[in-house]
């Protein structure tokens, strides 16, 4: 069964808020972006399996823990790109694998158009970074793909969420955990979050 976390934290909401709103500049919701994918990053390592570790601090010996393995982080292109440094500062060397998907916006079905999957993960965790959870199309996508090879646990951390794309991707049980920041109230006709932010690639790359 899916997990469902919707992140109750006074900074997250404050971000969200200010990502929603439309005077925010590219610039500014770059930066916005990669605070609250951290807040986000780190609310679903909550758990992550660590290992016990001896160290030497400046006072003497101390017991300490490392993780265990790193998952694999998975930005969805292109408004994934957004979360990746901020998943990369929490977890150092972990490996990124992309996985590209361009949405028709006619049937609102995901198409894959770039993959740079592991052929097989071997029983490796993973993260997929997708900022807007609307239809749950490209999140059940990329899932897909990580259980095809073979991943073990699979988190998907996004910002915003429609009701109807979380509960797909609930009833998919393709998902191990998904985090959120924010649940919003519907999708609109054309398969837009509403109130939502608009299209968050857009927003980070495409200046107005």
């Amino acid at each position: 069964m899916t997990e469902i976390n919707v992140i109750d934290n006074a900074v997250a909401t404050e971000r969200v808020t200010r990502l929603r709103d439309a005077a925010t500049p590219n610039r500014e919701f770059r930066r916005l972006l990669r605070d609250l994918s951290s807040i986000l990053v780190y609310e679903a390592l909550r758990r992550a399996p660590l290992a016990p570790v001896d160290v030497t601090t400046p006072m003497g010996p101390a017991n300490g823990a490392r993780f265990e393995r790193l998952p694999l982080i998975v930005p969805v292109l292109r408004a994934g790109l957004g979360m990746l440094d901020a998943a990369l500062d929490l977890l150092g060397d972990a490996e990124v694998a992309f996985v590209g998907l361009r949405r028709n916006e006619a049937t609102l079905v995901a198409r894959e158009y770039a993959s740079t999957l592991p052929e097989s993960l071997d029983g490796r965790d993973a993260l997929i970074l997708d900022p807007m959870l609307a239809t749950g199309g490209s999140c059940i996508h990329a899932c897909e793909l990580l259980r095809e090879a073979r991943a073990a646990q699979v988190t998907a951390v996004c910002v915003i969420a429609a009701p109807e794309g979380l509960e797909k991707v609930r009833r998919s049980g393709l998902a191990d955990a998904v985090y959120v920041a924010a649940l919003d109230e519907s999708l609109n006709d054309d398969g837009f979050i509403l109130p939502g932010l608009g299209d968050a690639g857009d927003r980070q790359f495409n200046p107005a």
